[in-house]
């Protein structure tokens, strides 16, 4: 896909993107797991099932861990929640290179909006501790909307809330449901290779750049220009707008 050259707005993933938030999740779900005497699961397959939202992360945790049994999805998920908001940024890191390279952004003049599948619940205190929420102007969570990613709904809220046309904005993540949503919103994606890219990797989830680092972004992004108003949304400073519904 062809980038614009007007690009003054970028929509960024959350989890395996900004953040390493693998610890926190994989010790919420074996958490979960223990109160329901199951026994617990592998860091890595744990890994496997984050960017779907929640609701199947708990549904496919469990159906791995005690294959064949029937569960209380709902009632599940209330135990993971309250496992995960203790866990929550505790264990888990803003990948090398995210912070500077949104500073470096915000200094160009790029509007941000954090598009994650995770609740506002959980993402809006994690972005807040972590400092990130300094960068980001919108925060448009897995509940904001009733239709999460793959869904282009929360792209499309996402661009309307920054006042930018698709066309003139970038998604950034790391998994093939990032990719899924670009294409069914008509946005370019960028592919972190650190990230949870599946058991292919991040090479084979066939996004319109591969980068390593969040400091390669302002190079990747230099064809393009924002606009002067987005230059003057920076110089004004970021607030994180969760009022999204």
């Amino acid at each position: 896909m062809a980038m614009s050259r007007h690009c003054n707005a970028l929509l960024i993933d959350l989890d395996g993107t900004m953040i390493d938030t693998a610890p926190d999740i994989v010790a919420a779900v074996n958490g979960m797991l223990d109160d329901l005497g199951a026994t617990p699961l592998p860091f890595a397959t744990v890994t496997g099932f984050i960017g779907n939202g929640v609701r199947n992360l708990v549904q496919r945790s469990l159906e791995t861990a005690k294959p064949g049994e029937r569960f209380d999805i709902g009632h599940a998920q209330c135990m993971f929640e309250r496992r995960y908001a203790a866990t929550n940024g505790q264990l888990g890191r803003v990948f090398p290179g995210v912070t500077t390279g949104l500073r470096e952004l915000r200094r160009r003049g790029y509007r941000a909006a954090c598009v994650t599948n995770k609740p506002q619940a959980l993402a809006a205190p994690l972005l807040e501790k972590t400092g990130l929420a300094a960068y980001l102007d919108v925060l448009v969570a897995g509940d904001t909307l009733t239709s999460m990613k793959p869904s282009p709904e929360p792209l499309w809220h996402a661009c309307r809330l920054l006042d930018a046309e698709p066309g003139d904005c970038v998604l950034i993540g790391d998994s093939a449901v990032d990719v899924a949503a670009a294409r069914a919103a008509g946005l370019p994606v960028f592919i972190v290779s650190y990230g949870y890219g599946g058991p292919g990797g991040a090479g084979t989830l066939r996004g319109d750049a591969l980068i390593d680092s969040f400091e390669a972004l302002p190079a990747a992004l230099a064809q393009t220009r924002p606009t002067e108003k987005a230059n003057a949304n920076a110089s004004t400073g970021a607030h994180m707008s969760t009022n999204a519904k």
